[in-house]
């Protein structure tokens, strides 16, 4: 059972709508990409008698279009990929080989100049075994139609996606594993994207799955077995009602002093009436020196959350590193907070799985 197993289907059935994107997004990308080379080729052949496309922009269809997150769809690997691929067996030709020999030394070459220069594109692969055994007179054939077809099925692709809802080119990680200074938070249990590439490169995965598909299905499978210990809760359970709070006049000296004493990151701002304001966070206040500013000036409307808000959903907007805090709002009026020390705390208890009663 397990060999014909793993003789069937690797990959889940597709939906509909993913189907109908994909097979759409590719007929207009090649049609695109004909109707361009058709417009820059000096030939008297009508655009429907005269065969301007290569077999293996179909191949690349297919990427750009049906898996636009894979790292071999990407615009480098599918515009390098090809056009290197081309140049190089373009470089064989110039030796005087058997037609064999040719053509498989053209595709080893092209898979080491594409490897080399981190463009791998399976069509590639086709593309230097076409122009092996085209043997093409001059080199013209690695820009028209090879460099300018992948360009136009590339930004083809760009549109298409953006139109449809997709997202690509899918963003790479940088090749440093250090931060710079304007990158995200990073999640508590997330590897930096330089161990995450080093992880797949060392289980050969990297022409599978990108960096930034493996970085969201761990922050999902963690924010998934985050939420699991939660189950039933609601920000009720969890947020503590005695908070304190600072006024919306309160100088910046008193809000300096308020952090020093409490040792808290963030402080609610609220009027005479109990209503939320927004939060102000500790670091606001580092570097600053005007006496004259007040919890007003720094605070900032941090999104609210209800009483009965899932707890799970409290786990989401605490994970991101974006906030220390979330507000819990009732009737307009601050009635508690829930900070990531109480979700810690919560978890280092072990809360049983069946839902607490509401007090």
């Amino acid at each position: 059972m397990s060999l014909w197993r793993a003789l069937g289907p690797a990959v889940p059935r597709p939906k509909p709508a993913e189907v109908l994107r994909a097979s759409v997004g590719a007929f207009l990308g090649v049609a695109l990409a004909a109707l361009v080379l058709w417009a820059i080729t000096p030939r008297a052949a009508g655009l429907f008698s005269h065969p301007l496309l290569i077999a293996p922009f179909g191949a690349s269809a297919m990427l750009v279009f049906a898996v636009p997150n894979s790292p071999l769809a990407q615009p480098w690997s599918v515009v390098m990929g090809n056009t290197l691929s081309a140049v190089v067996a373009l470089a064989v030709l110039l030796f005087p080989l058997p037609q064999l020999v040719a053509d498989s030394v053209a595709v080893g070459a092209a898979v080491a100049a594409m490897a080399a220069a981190r463009a791998l594109h399976p069509p590639g692969g086709a593309v230097a075994l076409f122009v092996a055994m085209a043997q093409p007179q001059g080199w013209d054939v690695a820009l028209s139609p090879v460099f300018v077809g992948s360009v136009v099925l590339v930004i083809a692709g760009v549109i298409w996606h953006r139109a449809t809802g997709r997202t690509y080119p899918f963003r790479q990680p940088a090749a440093s594993a250090h931060k710079t200074a304007d990158a995200a938070p990073e999640r508590r249990h997330l590897p930096a994207p330089g161990a995450l590439a080093e992880l797949l490169s060392r289980l050969r995965l990297e022409g599978t799955i990108g960096v930034e598909d493996l970085s969201r299905l761990i922050t999902a499978a963690e924010t998934e077995a985050a939420s699991l210990p939660l189950a039933g809760l609601t920000a009720r359970h969890l947020m503590s009602r005695d908070v304190i709070t600072t006024a919306a006049t309160t100088g910046l000296t008193d809000l300096a002093e308020t952090f020093h004493h409490h040792r808290f990151k963030t402080l609610p701002v609220v009027d005479a009436g109990g209503h939320y304001l927004g939060l102000v966070a500790q670091d606001a206040l580092v570097g600053l020196a005007d006496a004259r500013m007040t919890a007003t000036d720094l605070a900032h409307l941090a999104p609210v959350a209800m009483p009965e808000t899932p707890a799970a959903e409290l786990v989401q907007r605490l994970a991101d590193g974006q906030e220390q805090a979330v507000p819990i709002v009732e009737a307009g009026r601050l009635v508690g907070l829930v900070t990531r020390s109480d979700l810690i705390a919560l978890l280092a208890r072990g809360v049983a799985l069946a839902p607490l009663a509401r007090p």
